[in-house]
This record gives C-alpha cells, sequence and structure tokens, in this order.
C-alpha cells in the first residue's frame, strides 16, 4: 500500500514555467500497487514513441515536466498507469528555440485513438482516447488528477493557445483524456 498525502499541487504544464491551480483537500489515499513503473509512451496515431521521466513536485509546488523536449513525464504521486485512478503525463508543445517537441502533435488525436505505456516489466497498458479538455493558465484542473469511477485513466497534458513572449508562456493547456483498454 502506498499513502500519497497531498495538501495543494499547482499543475506546472511543459510551456518553460506557467501553471494551473490544482486546490487538493489534505487526504491520504491507499492504494494497492499493480503496475509497474512507466518506462515508455507510444501514441501511432501521432508517432509517438517517447521514454517517460519520473517526476513530482518542483520547488514552486508545482508538478515537474520533462528535462528534455523528446521524452514525457508520469507524475509519481499519484496512479501508475493502468492503476485505478488518473495517471497523468505531460510533455512539450515545442522547446526554447521552437523545436516542435513530443506532443507538439497531440491536438490531433482523436477519440477512440489508442495510447500505449509500457512498463518496466515490459508489460503493455493500452488507453483509448475519451475526450479532450481546455485550460486556461491557473485555472483549477483538479479532475485531471482525480477519478472517482473506480476505473484506470491515462490524462495528457501539453500547451495551447497564444504564445506570450513576455511572460515566455502559452496561454492554455490541452488535456487528452483516455480510458483504460478492457
Amino acid at each position: 500500500m502506498i499513502a500519497v498525502p497531498l495538501t495543494q499541487l499547482i499543475f506546472n504544464v511543459p510551456d518553460h514555467g506557467s501553471s494551473l491551480a490544482v486546490a487538493i483537500k489534505p487526504t491520504v489515499v491507499a492504494k494497492k500497487v499493480i503496475a509497474g513503473l512507466p518506462v515508455s509512451l507510444r501514441i501511432p496515431a501521432i508517432d509517438v514513441d517517447a521514454p517517460i521521466e519520473s517526476v513530482g513536485i518542483n520547488s514552486k509546488g508545482e508538478m515537474d515536466t520533462p528535462t528534455d523536449p523528446a521524452s514525457t513525464a508520469w507524475f509519481n504521486l499519484g496512479p501508475r498507469p493502468g492503476e485505478v485512478g488518473s495517471s497523468v503525463i505531460d510533455g512539450h508543445l515545442d522547446w526554447f528555440n521552437g523545436t516542435p517537441a513530443v506532443f507538439e502533435n497531440l491536438s490531433k488525436l482523436q477519440k477512440g485513438d489508442k495510447l500505449y505505456v509500457v512498463d518496466e516489466d515490459g508489460t503493455t497498458i493500452t488507453f483509448v482516447v475519451r475526450e479532450f479538455g481546455s485550460y486556461v493558465q491557473n485555472q483549477d484542473a483538479t479532475s485531471v488528477f482525480r477519478s472517482v469511477d473506480g476505473k484506470a485513466h491515462l490524462n495528457l497534458i501539453t500547451c495551447e493557445g497564444i504564445w506570450n513572449q513576455a511572460r515566455q508562456s502559452y496561454s492554455n493547456r490541452l488535456v487528452v483524456f483516455a480510458n483504460k483498454e478492457s
């Protein structure tokens, strides 16, 4: 069993520093670990085959982001992909010099597209895209990190919207919500 106390989380999506607010009431969540640590993400529909880094909360109290434009980052304070709850993986839309990054085409996914997470044991967990969400900076994004239906979900996050040069940030965040395939 793993206990994960969360008092507040600021949802820092990969755009070089801006965030969405996620207020989580102090709770202790007990869960049985059933999935291995995630190591790679494949999304054939948009030609993604990327390593997964494990991240937590940075010094600003925000979800950390991948260190490389070609990598993704799994939020390790939540469930592992395949476990009950909402597993969250973020990835950059582009990089500091404007180079495209791992989730540059995330917005091209469609309902029904399949996502594959491979864990450290070589097990592949399949997810199916069910819907999309768009969040404005600092908007409450608690629903991205929580689910109450007793099922396993995978939520992918990247930037979208208008680039603000002064803030070095995009205006919105795209979230792709997916369900574990039965």
